[in-house]
């Protein structure tokens, strides 16, 4: 078996692989969604909010059975209910009612190359997506039976000036408990502080409890066959540290998971959000699907009670950012597997991190991506070595199996067995040659995973016309020239293959594989060329060295 025609099959087949996923997806059959998804539980523990505020009670938050009086929202225009926040890194809009964060802006990613419009990330419109916070429990503001709260504020707009910035919310009530929701950024920062701080002047106990969830509206995956990304919901648990929920799954079955720890949070290609929960208290998990259009993933925390007269806080995080592994490993256990390596993330990791290095001795990505490229083949180089020697040896062997083959005929077990005797008089492995491809494919898919899935390569320049690593080659001059690379291997590799129909197959491979080469990222294409150029090489290395061995290699 031919090393460049087993990763030619090889890659075809994972190309097919992926058009039948997204075939799948587009045209396969769709779940049946379970009877009695709109009727809504109505135990505080499961508490949920709303979607979008309003003066009745929420469909998405339980009743609670406290007799307590809470305030009424008054009908007012979104426009007055909304303040702003801006940082170094975020421009958000809370909703007063709520407080919820209805918008996000990513101002440091652009929606496009060269956009002064930043990515959205949380948006309040006909694609709903918003995370939601409150407190829950027999005398939280969001359980109450008139509605979510309606905070006050001392100002509509706040920017960051220092390092820090805090955006305090008030709600009381007339029997006397007072809650203030807090908003903590810090610069250069994604993740946000969540506070309440709550105040019992009331002459009775009183139970709270906080959840926070995401929600957006039902939505197909923002990826395509070429390049298969994730949409969907996920979170972590003590027992398994990243699990995808994907929005079919929430269609199917309301998760419920009971965790010390854990997050939740919602996946895009590059960027993600997330709540993140008190890591040392016990959370509940939870999905939900509401009208059969919007996909909910949230937690709640342990309820508390606050005695007459006492006090009391309770906190979480909310990420709002690109899927940056360095800072997303510090805020919970398992967040950085959001950037989704798959199985083989225990390879693609170091790899990431080794592209990272190179990145900052040459300060540009596709330069990076060259000499790792250059590093994973010579660290690979032994294996490709014995791997080529292996098919020359048996090659030559090929007389000989034709005279056994002329001297069994068709009976199998003496074919077997002459050939078993062969290869252990000539001392040739029959698997040699697969044997050191297959430790090379693990290798090769964890890279391909790292260049599709790093935040880093978004907008990332190469050089010339090369702006973005993270797209196509507009010109397709990569793909073009990679096909090329494909066909010069195939020429300087001997044709074993008898077949007609498979040296037709084979000879139209290079053609077959530049065709899917034009929509793959550029950084992606940009590492297959510089691997077939590299091996084109070694075989030239390889070769040349066997026929000083006496080592016939055509």
């Amino acid at each position: 078996m031919e090393s460049q025609r087993s990763f030619l099959v090889i890659g075809l087949a994972l190309v097919s692989f992926l058009l039948w996923q997204q075939w799948h997806v587009d045209y396969g059959p769709k779940p049946v969604e379970p009877a009695g998804t709109e009727q809504l539980e109505s135990s505080p523990n499961e508490g949920v909010a709303s979607a979008k505020p309003s003066n009745r009670t929420s469909e998405d938050v339980p009743v609670s059975t406290s007799q307590s009086t809470a305030q009424v929202p008054s009908a007012d225009s979104a426009s007055t209910r909304l303040i702003s926040v801006s940082t170094d890194t975020l421009d958000l809009k809370i909703d007063l009612i709520g407080g919820d964060v209805v918008h996000a802006d990513l101002k440091q990613f652009p929606v496009k190359q060269g956009s002064s419009q930043p990515y959205s990330l949380l948006r309040n419109n006909d694609q709903l997506y918003i995370a939601q916070s409150g407190l829950v429990g027999a005398n939280g503001p969001d359980g109450s039976a008139q509605g979510r709260p309606r905070y006050s504020v001392t100002q509509e707009s706040f920017k960051l000036e220092g390092d820090t910035l805090q955006v305090p919310m008030t709600w009381r009530n007339e029997a006397g408990i007072v809650v203030t929701k807090t908003f903590t950024f810090t610069r250069g920062n994604h993740n946000i502080d969540v506070t309440y701080s709550i105040n019992n002047n009331t002459a009775q106990t009183a139970n709270f409890q906080q959840y926070a969830q995401l929600k957006q509206v039902l939505a197909e995956s923002d990826g395509n066959v070429f390049m298969p990304t994730y949409r969907g919901a996920a979170y972590s648990t003590e027992d398994e540290r990243y699990d995808k929920y994907t929005f079919d799954d929430i269609e199917d079955k309301n998760l419920r998971e009971t965790t010390p720890g854990g997050w939740v949070g919602m996946l895009e290609h590059y960027f993600v959000s997330a709540w993140v929960p008190p890591q040392d208290e016990v959370n509940k998990i939870y999905s939900r699907l509401i009208r059969n259009q919007y996909a909910i993933i949230g937690f709640t925390g342990e309820p508390i009670n606050v005695a007459s007269g006492e006090s009391a806080t309770l906190a979480s995080q909310l990420y709002l950012g690109p899927k940056d592994q360095d800072e997303l490993a510090t805020i919970a256990r398992g967040l950085d597997l959001t950037v989704d390596y798959g199985v083989l993330w225990w390879i693609s990791q170091p790899l990431f991190k080794l592209l990272q290095f190179l990145h900052g001795l040459v300060g540009n990505w596709g330069l990076a991506i060259i000499l790792i490229t250059i590093i994973v083949k010579g660290i690979m180089y032994p294996l490709t070595k014995k791997q080529y020697e292996s098919m020359a040896k048996l090659r030559n062997l090929a007389p000989k199996m034709q005279q056994l083959k002329e001297r069994y005929g068709d009976d199998r077990q003496k074919m077997s067995q002459g050939m078993m005797d062969l290869y252990r008089k000539e001392k040739v492995n029959p698997m040699g040659g697969c044997f050191p491809l297959l430790l090379q494919m693990p290798i090769f898919l964890a890279l391909y995973w790292v260049l599709m899935e790093s935040v880093e390569l978004r907008h990332a320049e190469f050089y010339l016309w090369i702006t973005d690593l993270s797209v196509k080659d507009p010109f397709y001059v990569l793909p073009i020239l990679t096909g090329a690379s494909m066909y010069l291997l195939q020429k300087l590799q001997p044709n074993t293959i008898s077949d007609p129909m498979q040296q037709k197959i084979m000879q139209w491979m290079p053609v077959m594989m530049s065709v899917f080469f034009l929509w793959f990222p550029a950084g992606l294409v940009l590492y297959w060329l510089i691997s077939n150029v590299i091996t084109l090489i070694q075989a030239k290395i390889i070769y040349a060295s066997m026929e000083k061995r006496g080592i016939q290699t055509k």
